[in-house]
């Protein structure tokens, strides 16, 4: 399949029921958070300390067919003036190389100030600095799935 721009382009490519996993990308580590199967509520899971392309894609597809995923939204870095940068091409390449292993639906999802917010919510979760940078990836593809659910169920509403 295709990979999507338009999140309505996206969402039809969807099959009507299963999770959604959520991918944080940076340049060390994957940050992944799934969606219940009925797409209201994402989820920490883990984060994956990046290697090399071919083995992180085999991780995530592993883990998406073990949870039976029905689409993966990437969190997109946009620039705070809504312009992409190097880190905007590097997420929709690797996107496109994924897309070329997998069957699977993929979008994108404006991940400004995720980290931001998930920094917040650990901080006032009294979490502390250590164990902040050992989530922080698979709590911020969180905020990026949310965000996109919670997007989704005002187009379906």
């Amino acid at each position: 399949m295709a990979v999507q721009d338009s999140v309505a382009a996206f969402i039809m490519e969807l099959a009507p029921a299963g999770p959604l996993m959520g991918l944080d990308l940076g340049e060390k580590t994957i940050g992944i958070a799934m969606s219940d199967s009925r797409r209201i509520v994402a989820s920490p899971l883990e984060t994956l300390r990046r290697r090399k392309f071919g083995l992180d894609a085999a991780v995530l597809l592993d883990r998406a067919g073990a949870r039976g995923v029905a689409g993966i939204v990437l969190g997109l870095p946009l620039n705070m003036d809504g312009s992409e940068g190097p880190r905007c091409q590097s997420t929709r390449a690797f996107a496109r190389n994924l897309s070329g292993l997998t069957d699977l639906p993929i979008g994108f999802w404006d991940e400004r100030l995720s980290t931001v917010a998930a920094e917040r919510a650990l901080i006032e979760a009294d979490t502390s600095r250590r164990r902040r940078a050992q989530v922080i990836d698979h709590v911020a593809a969180a905020y990026i799935l949310q965000g996109f659910l919670d997007r989704m169920a005002t187009l379906h509403s």
